[in-house]
């Protein structure tokens, strides 16, 4: 086994490169397959850094190692990749393999033996180089449906010796993947990027709807632009003889036939994969222009412009966007931007007399409000001092206030019929660590929490159960957990089962936990929103489905915080117990052919740490 190793560093040493025609395609090599997922396509906070091929809806598809190489690392999982395998190859490169049904025989017998040392069901573990190695064309495990995929497939990647993903489909594979198939546009937006900015005379991001004409996408009327806005698109990609829809790698903004905006998502680096969050608008129009802190290498931009677009008053501009898949397939939309001035009209109107809006769009507030009768400077205060301020502009009724919060943080504004006081109160610059406290919360940010500057809101709230916290909301992301403390979070005796959830928009609790200090409750968050305390007090739900001396199965469900573990034995013997969380179902995978016999001990915990145990006999 030494001289396996030996060969692999003298290839990695003196840089071996594998050609495209050396890979394999891992389903069915030679044949046509078809996509459900393509590399980069814009998932729920991350890129999708892989393609995802079709096995024909039913798990067991046999899953080919794409070259020669070893085995080096191996997961077991309910959720995220399922069962997934890693190879390193001899060109430095690596491939992935998730969502699979099972490993082949060698790999699985090799991984039951450390899961049964390790006593877990769920276990990740790192072969070392001459343990598990595999040769190009090996079948290494059966396609499946494991973790939180949707329905069977192979989650296929490649990695560089970086360990960043990388296309595929760069490597050819073209029997394979075939498409001619050109992107669609579904709406194209503007963005107000400084405090003075507008769009149509307004500081507010506006979508406009293109048509199809003459094979490009175009705007029938020019758009009114003034300061510097940012143009988004949000398009996706078809491919042929499928009705799934993809992700748009490759996007080109061009200004009066000069490029000043490039993007090409040609790699994904995991260490700042979450930066997708800046890359997008609430995960569907890409930005094509920088937005602040994102470290992402996959822009090029105008040295002038630097990517954003602005206009003199009366002046037009003939905007483009490209956008092209991996296959050389394209659509343009065209537009047109006019630049106007920023003078603000003042026209007497009847007041529209809804009530007063707030709203943020990062450094920027905008107060939104009903006309005065007494006037329509409005008095910003800061640290006891004030500035009176013009509205930015008046629309239908409305006056609209706009201040730029680096300037300031405003303790209050009166704007004569009103005194509001903004929710934000301090400022958390992006790269920083930094610790903020008040009465209620304290916040602790590390230097990678943040995904940009925030500008933080808070809003705490008695409950029945003790202390609720607003942390900004949805819009606002996170990069890396922060750890949040609620102070005197409760008067209840009983802490032991009363947790912290988060609350969705649709009223619905997920568990978060937290640790009782007294009466300050500590826990970690990846995500803002509503945080509450709530108590979970059922155990989980126990069915059996089998049990039998070939194999034991259960059904078992939580209601409330979710499972969080589970433990078999049988005779007194631990037991390996695979989980399929979206159809509930637990079933033991022996290390032997030996048939199960003697008394059955399950116990299952939830996340609140609720248990409930199931026994019965083999005879």
């Amino acid at each position: 086994m030494k001289s396996n190793r030996i060969l692999f560093i003298f290839l990695c040493f003196f840089g071996l490169q594998l050609q495209a025609q050396d890979y394999l395609f891992p389903v069915k090599p030679g044949q046509r397959n078809y996509l459900s997922g393509n590399f980069a396509e814009i998932r729920p906070n991350h890129f999708h850094s892989g393609i995802d091929v079709k096995i024909g809806g039913v798990d067991g598809e046999p899953i080919l190692a794409i070259a020669d190489g070893y085995v080096y690392r191996l997961k077991v999982s309910s959720f995220g990749y399922g069962n997934v395998l890693y190879i390193k190859h001899y060109d430095g490169s690596s491939s992935v393999y998730a969502h699979l049904q099972k490993f082949s025989p060698k790999i699985s017998q090799w991984m039951h033996e450390k899961m049964y040392s390790v006593r877990e069901n769920d276990h990740e573990a790192f072969p070392d180089p001459e343990d598990l190695i595999v040769k190009r064309g090996e079948v290494i495990g059966n396609g499946g449906n494991t973790g939180s995929s949707g329905g069977p497939h192979l989650h296929f990647e490649i990695r560089d010796s970086l360990d960043r993903a990388i296309d595929p489909l760069t490597f050819g594979f073209t029997k394979e993947v075939k498409d001619n198939t050109p992107p669609i546009l579904y709406k194209v937006a503007l963005k107000p990027l400084t405090y003075e900015s507008r769009v149509n005379g307004l500081f507010e991001r506006q979508e406009f709807s293109p048509i199809l004409e003459g094979g490009k996408y175009v705007l029938a009327q020019p758009v009114k632009i003034s300061g510097k806005v940012g143009v988004e698109v949000y398009a996706v990609d078809k491919k042929d003889d499928v009705h799934n829809i993809f992700g748009v790698p490759i996007y080109e903004l061009w200004e009066d036939d000069r490029l000043i905006y490039n993007i090409n998502v040609n790699h994904i680096d995991f260490n700042i994969g979450r930066f997708l969050l800046s890359h997008t608008y609430q995960n569907k129009f890409t930005r094509l222009y920088p937005y602040p802190n994102n470290p992402m290498q996959l822009y090029e931009k105008d040295s002038i412009s630097e990517g954003l677009v602005s206009a003199m008053d009366g002046q037009s501009k003939k905007l483009q966007v490209k956008m092209s898949d991996i296959f050389g397939n394209s659509r343009t939309l065209e537009l047109n931007v006019m630049g106007e001035g920023s003078m603000q009209d003042f026209t007497p109107q009847v007041s529209n007399n809804s009530p007063t809006k707030i709203r943020y769009d990062r450094e920027v507030l905008v107060v939104d409000t009903k006309l005065s009768q007494v006037g329509t400077l409005a008095k910003v205060y800061v640290g006891g001092k004030y500035l009176e301020i013009v509205p930015a502009y008046i629309d239908k009724g409305r006056r609209t206030y706009v201040w730029d919060m680096d300037y300031a943080i405003p303790d209050s504004i009166d704007l004569c019929t009103e005194v509001i006081k903004p929710s934000v109160i301090q400022k958390i610059p992006y790269g920083k660590a930094l610790n903020f406290r008040n009465e209620n919360v304290s916040l602790g940010f590390s230097e990678n929490s943040l995904l940009d500057d925030l500008y933080l809101r808070l809003q705490t709230k008695k409950e029945n159960n003790g202390v609720s916290v607003m942390i900004n909301s949805s819009g606002d992301y996170l990069q890396q957990p922060i750890e949040v403390v609620l102070h005197k979070a409760t008067s209840q005796t009983k802490k032991d089962q009363l947790h912290i959830y988060s609350v969705a928009g649709s009223g619905r609790k997920s568990f978060v936990g937290g640790t009782w200090e007294g009466e300050d409750i500590k826990f970690k968050t990846r995500n803002f929103g509503t945080f509450v305390l709530d108590y979970d007090q059922v155990p989980p739900r126990i069915n059996p489905v089998k049990i039998t001396g070939q194999e034991i199965r259960f059904r078992i469900s939580d209601d409330k915080s979710g499972i969080k573990d589970f433990e078999a034995f049988v005779n007194g013997e631990w037991v390996l117990m695979k989980y399929e969380h979206k159809q509930a179902v637990i079933w033991s995978e022996k290390l032997d052919k030996q048939p199960f016999k003697g008394e059955v001990l399950l116990k299952v915990r939830d996340m609140a740490g609720n248990e409930a145990t199931w026994t019965g006999n083999i005879q």
